[in-house]
């Protein structure tokens, strides 16, 4: 064994291991561990890579329903739907496209891409929640930092569209958010759907001792080397951009062919076992493969191909490197695998054997550079972080919210609003039909995708809302998957499934630690009043910079069943049809966008009642399955007031409603009270919707009827609907162009 006791112990606090975690290596060990130990466990104890903050509350979610196949543990969770399997997961990105956008975004991709490739399924779709700080045009923040954040959206968003564009796969759906908390830290989410049949499901388990381990794809580099634990598990500072070497650099091309190698051997019958490499590289890919097995490994690194001279043992254990595949197969099926990797025109070599020994074991030239026992590198410690719940600061009575001098302008004002007008200049640049899948892309509530070889379709979508986790973790974490429970249900889809982000600050603050266990609290409340299981997803800490955190964002990924009927649509489509709410307006303004952009105050969030959110998506998605609804549309951020200017846009017309008696007109239009969707109906099947309403206990009003070529709210507002196409469409373009 190489050893270097004199620097081992000045290296691990370097590394990100504490005294304790040293130590308790030794015991593992039985001795000082040398260099590539001591950094395959710091990769390997990392929290991106253990979860040791986080895994106490992770255990608490539902994660057991009657199409769930695979849930957490894996490379991605996996449903059942119509006989196929549907492999769902999401990650992040973050910390990587803060110091390098255009690289951090497309590695994020990729490496979400090869999470659901190792399960044995094609991927068909990419989603990505993406949230940045202010933009030019808000006069409240500095130049120099709104300039950055329009860096960073170019970046990440071009990022997104090189490397999904290349490897084929469509970006069907996401979210942008801009809010000042994301200044020092953007969120850069990527989610990914692929399908399989389910007799073809794959695990990473290198079973079999003396079967043959298979590194496919791009040679081993310098990039990505301690990307988990410098860039992943540990706070910004000022000054980050020191630690550009840390971000992968991508390679979309490679990535194709990896694809399509690995599914072509996985149809062949020759994978044994296969996982990515991702977060600490050949370490984590091959210690866990082993450990999920109950068997051990040995490993050449002189067998490992590598674009760059003189790299130690330890930079290729945690390299990062992308467009890589760790596969098992059978001494018998190692030519066939090399010959159809040489087809697809992709590297692969042979770089280890598993063993019986239950030990990760790794050679070069002869020499044993590392022994380790494989499940210890997975085992990582377990922490009960302190919790301490903040002090909160009064609620804003909806009472002292004064209505707007101008309605017409205060509708205007949201319509135009970074966070909620027309991200369509950011998804015109995303190939979103590639694939020929796509029923309902980009734009809509939510996605909705053929599924190869079924009747049924899925839809999808991912939604989060950082103010409001802020305000109240547990019951923003609630509102996040209600919603997505709505969106899913407007397209005429029955959620069945979860994947989850969690993007919170550091969590050695109590404060943090408190938030994210309230926010793990709510997701597993919801879920289960929703019936929606958690499959799996990903914890990304340390989301702050120079001290100050990112809000509490917890993103839902969720996946849905779509009813024979296709889905009505958001826009308006016929002249004369009837303008309908499920659900009922209740007299609040907290949490608002019109209380932020208008009233530039925050405070608060809307009450929700998660029975009547599931009786609201039966009644919608009986409706959509009866031919009820000509539209169908979310009721959430923007209220009553983007509602409307949505579904008069993307049908082309107009309307006119009248406000709600009882209610003060801004309170009706703004508020943003859960469970409510914006319907529009052809007369004769009014009398049909209330009965199906009726009977499940949800509201229906009136609100008014389709026509004319202007947005009408009583005699308060009259706006055009080609001025709320040129504020709607266009805010987003202008503040990119803005100098």
């Amino acid at each position: 064994m190489s050893e270097a006791p004199a620097t081992v112990v000045s290296l691990h606090r370097q590394l990100g291991l504490t005294d304790d975690e040293y130590a308790r290596i030794e015991e593992i060990l039985g001795r000082k561990p040398n260099h590539a130990e001591l950094a395959m466990y710091s990769v390997m104890w990392s929290e991106h890579c253990s979860y040791k903050s986080s895994k106490i509350y992770l255990r608490t979610l539902p994660s057991e329903g009657p199409q769930v196949l695979i849930g957490p543990g894996e490379g991605a969770g996996i449903v059942e739907v119509d006989g196929v399997a549907v492999a769902l997961r999401i990650e992040s990105h973050n910390h990587p496209s803060f110091i390098e956008p255009v690289q951090g975004a497309e590695t994020g991709i990729g490496g979400i891409v090869r999470d659901i490739l190792s399960m044995g399924a094609r991927p068909i779709a990419l989603l990505d929640p993406l949230r940045f700080g202010p933009l030019p045009v808000e006069d409240t923040v500095e130049p120099a930092t709104a300039e950055r954040n329009r860096f960073l959206v170019e970046g990440v968003v071009t990022g997104i569209s090189t490397y999904g564009n290349c490897i084929g796969v469509p970006t069907v759906g996401g979210e942008v958010v801009f809010d000042p908390c994301y200044s020092g830290n953007p969120l850069v989410n990527v989610m990914c759907i692929g399908v399989a049949p389910v007799e073809r499901i794959m695990l990473a388990r290198a079973h079999g001792p003396g079967n043959v381990v298979l590194l496919l794809g791009s040679k081993t580099g310098r990039d990505g080397i301690g990307g988990v634990s410098v860039l992943a598990s540990s706070a910004f500072e000022e000054g980050s951009e020191t630690k550009r070497p840390s971000v992968q650099v991508g390679d979309p091309f490679t990535e194709k062919l990896l694809i399509e190698a690995c599914l072509e051997l996985i149809e062949r019958g020759v994978v044994v076992g296969i996982q990515d490499l991702g977060g600490a590289g050949i370490c984590c890919a091959t210690s866990e493969s082993a450990a999920n097995a109950g068997t051990g490994m040995r490993i050449h690194l002189e067998n490992v191909p590598r674009r760059e001279r003189g790299m130690e043992p330890f930079e290729i254990l945690t390299s990062e490197s992308q467009e890589r595949m760790l596969v098992i197969v059978t001494p018998e099926d190692e030519e066939e695998a090399l010959a159809t990797c040489r087809r697809w025109g992709l590297g692969a070599s042979v770089i280890g054997q598993v063993t019986a020994s239950g030990r990760l074991e790794v050679f070069e030239d002869g020499v044993c550079v590392a022994d380790v026992p494989a499940a210890s590198l997975g085992d990582g410690p377990v922490y009960y972080r302190p919790v301490e719940r903040p002090h909160e600061a009064p609620p804003v009575p909806d009472t002292d919210v004064a209505p707007p001098e101008d309605l017409r302008r205060a509708v205007l004002a949201l319509a135009g609003d970074p966070s909620l007008c027309s991200k369509r200049w950011v998804w015109e640049q995303y190939d979103h039909q590639v694939m020929l899948g796509t029923v309902t892309g980009p734009g809509a509530d939510a996605a909705v995708l053929r599924l190869p070889g079924a009747r049924k379709r899925i839809a999808v979508t991912a939604d989060a809302n950082g103010r409001w986790c802020a305000a109240d973790p547990y019951l923003g974490t609630c509102h996040a998957v209600a919603e997505a429970a709505r969106n899913l249900s407007v397209v005429g889809a029955e959620p069945i499934a979860v994947t989850n982000c969690l993007n919170f600050g550091n969590p050695e603050r109590a404060d943090v630690m408190w938030a994210f266990s309230e926010s793990v609290r709510g997701l597993g409340d919801a879920c289960t009043a929703l019936g929606t299981p958690v499959t799996g997803g990903n914890v990304s800490f340390y989301n702050e910079t120079a001290g100050r955190s990112i809000d509490p964002t917890p993103v839902v990924g969720m996946v849905g069943v779509v009813a024979d009927a296709g889905p009505p649509g958001t826009g308006f489509r016929g002249a004369g049809h009837l303008i309908v709410l499920l659900g009922e307006t209740l007299p609040e303004l907290a949490g608002s966008e019109f209380l932020r952009i208008v009233h530039r105050r925050q405070g608060g969030l809307p009450s929700l009642d998660l029975a009547r959110e599931a009786a609201l998506g039966r009644v919608v998605r009986g409706a959509i399955a009866r031919s009820l609804l000509s539209s169908a549309h979310d009721c959430s951020e923007g209220g009553l007031a983007l509602a409307l200017t949505e579904s008069c846009l993307a049908g082309g017309l107009g309307a006119a409603v009248t406000p709600e008696d009882g209610l003060p007109v801004h309170v009706w239009l703004f508020s943003e009270t859960a469970g409510r969707v914006l319907a529009s109906v052809e007369p004769h099947r009014l009398p049909a919707l209330r009965a199906l309403a009726a009977a499940e206990g949800v509201p229906v009003s009136f609100l008014g009827t389709v026509g004319g070529d202007a947005l009408r709210i009583g005699s308060e507002a009259d706006i055009p609907v080609a001025v709320l196409r040129d504020v709607y469409d266009n805010a987003l373009p202008a503040a990119m162009r803005h100098a």
